[in-house]
C-alpha cells in the first residue's frame, strides 16, 4: 500500500485492561531534547528503558544525557542503533514525519508527540509504511488514559448521562509566547491552537463518543505577527503561518453534535473546557491536557453539580501511551494511543481548516473505534 492509500480503517477492540511491568523492557531512543522530554524521562514506567538521546542541538543532547544517565548520539547513529527497539520522537511538528519515517525505515517502532503529521498525506504515509513493515506507531496525546477522563468514560458507559447528544470543547488562551522559552514553532504549520492543543480535546471526545463523521469550521490569524513577551527571546517578532483562532462543529457518527473553539487570541474567558450533555444528565470533564480531575455530574432532576471521585489507576503520567505500545509489542496489552487514532484526529483538524477555506462541511475519510477502557483498581 503506497503513500496516500490509507482507507477508513478501524482500531479493533480488546477485552481487559492496561498491563504494565512486564519483565522485558522496550529499549527507547529519544529524539528531541526540548521541554517536553523531561516529562517523558521522569515518568519511570517499568517496561520502558530510555537508553539514548539525540537532538539537532548537540549540547542540549549531551546535557540531557548527563542528567538522565543516557548516551548522547547524533540522530543518524541513534536511528541505526540495533539495540534500540522504539524511537520516541519529540521533535517540532515540522520534523515529525521525517524523523518517524527514517525510524521506520531502520526497523524501529515509533512513538511521537502530536500531531501525527502536518497533513493527511504525511500521516497516511507513516501508517502505510509501518503496516507494510510490521511495525507499530503510537502517538500523543495519551492524557485520555488518565484517571479523570477514564472516570468520565465509565460514567458514560454506565449510562449516567443517558444517550450523549451534545458536547462543548474550548481551549482559549493568548498563546505560548508569554511563557515558552522558544515559541516560534507554535506559529508555524503543525502548530497554532488547533494542531498544538486541539488533539487533547479531540482525542478526549473521540475516545469517549466514538469517531467523527464530518466537520465544519472557520479560522483566522494567519499573517498577524506575534511578539515574544518573556524569556531569552523577549521582543522577538514571530511570523504567523497558521490560524490562531479556529471555531468548528463536529458531527459524530452516533449523532452527537459538538462545538469546538481553539484560540491563541483570548486574554480571559469563563468558557468551560469540556462538557458532554446527554438525555439524562450533563458531565463536566477535567482539562484534557492533564491526567486527573475534577469530574462533575449534573443528573436529570438535580439542583446542583455533584463531584465524582476519580477512579484509581497506577502510573498516570506522560508516556503512558508509550508504555501501552511497549506492552502491545510484548503481547501483554493494547496500543491505545495508536497511530490510527492519531490519524483520525489529524483528519478532523485538517478538515476543520479545509471547511473554512471551502465554505462547506468536510466528510472525514477515516474512522476508529474507541480504544478499550482501562480496568479500575479494586477498592
Amino acid at each position: 500500500m503506497g503513500a496516500g492509500t490509507l482507507g477508513p480503517g478501524t482500531v479493533t477492540t480488546e477485552s481487559g485492561g492496561y498491563e504494565s511491568g512486564r519483565a522485558e523492557t522496550a529499549r527507547v531512543g529519544l529524539i528531541g531534547c526540548g521541554k517536553i522530554s523531561q516529562a517523558y524521562l521522569t515518568a519511570n514506567y517499568p517496561n520502558v528503558a530510555y537508553v539514548a538521546c539525540a537532538d539537532i542541538d548537540q549540547a542540549r543532547a549531551k546535557a540531557t544525557a548527563e542528567k538522565y544517565g543516557l548516551q548522547a548520539m547524533p540522530v543518524s547513529d541513534l536511528l541505526s542503533d540495533r539495540d534500540i527497539d522504539v524511537v520516541c520522537n519529540l521533535t517540532v511538528p515540522s520534523a515529525h514525519a521525517e524523523i518517524s519515517s527514517a525510524a521506520l525505515e531502520k526497523g524501529k517502532h515509533v512513538y511521537l508527540e502530536k500531531p501525527l503529521g502536518l497533513d493527511r498525506e504525511e500521516g497516511a504515509t507513516l501508517l502505510n509504511v509501518a503496516e507494510e513493515s510490521g511495525l507499530a506507531i503510537g502517538c500523543a496525546p495519551d492524557t485520555f488514559l488518565g484517571a479523570g477522563l477514564q472516570t468520565c468514560r465509565r460514567l458514560i458507559d454506565e449510562g449516567r448521562i443517558g444517550v450523549p447528544t451534545a458536547a462543548m470543547a474550548n481551549m482559549v488562551s493568548h498563546g505560548p509566547e508569554h511563557w515558552h522559552p522558544d515559541p516560534a514553532f507554535f506559529y508555524q504549520r503543525g502548530g497554532g491552537p488547533l494542531f498544538d492543543m486541539g488533539p487533547y480535546y479531540l482525542t478526549a471526545l473521540v475516545t469517549l463518543l466514538g469517531p467523527i463523521a464530518r466537520v465544519a469550521g472557520a479560522s483566522r490569524g494567519v499573517g498577524v505577527d506575534r511578539r515574544v513577551r518573556s524569556g531569552p527571546r523577549a521582543d522577538q517578532i514571530l511570523p504567523v503561518d497558521t490560524p490562531t483562532h479556529v471555531a468548528g462543529v463536529l458531527e459524530f457518527a452516533d449523532g452527537t453534535l459538538a462545538t469546538i473553539v481553539t484560540s491563541f487570541d483570548v486574554w480571559g474567558s469563563n468558557l468551560p473546557r469540556l462538557e458532554i450533555h446527554g438525555t439524562e444528565g450533563s458531565l463536566s470533564l477535567p482539562d484534557p491536557n492533564t491526567f486527573g480531575g475534577p469530574v462533575r455530574l449534573f443528573s436529570a432532576g438535580a439542583t446542583q453539580w455533584q463531584d465524582v471521585p476519580t477512579d484509581g489507576f497506577d502510573l498516570q503520567r506522560r508516556g503512558i501511551g508509550l508504555s501501552n505500545l511497549a506492552d502491545s509489542l510484548a503481547g501483554t496489552g493494547y496500543n491505545r494511543a495508536s497511530g490510527r487514532l492519531a490519524y483520525h484526529i489529524l483528519d478532523a483538524m485538517v478538515g476543520l481548516i479545509e471547511s473554512g477555506e471551502q465554505g462547506k462541511y468536510v466528510d472525514l475519510t477515516s474512522a476508529v473505534e474507541r480504544p478499550p477502557a482501562l480496568v479500575r483498581k479494586a477498592a
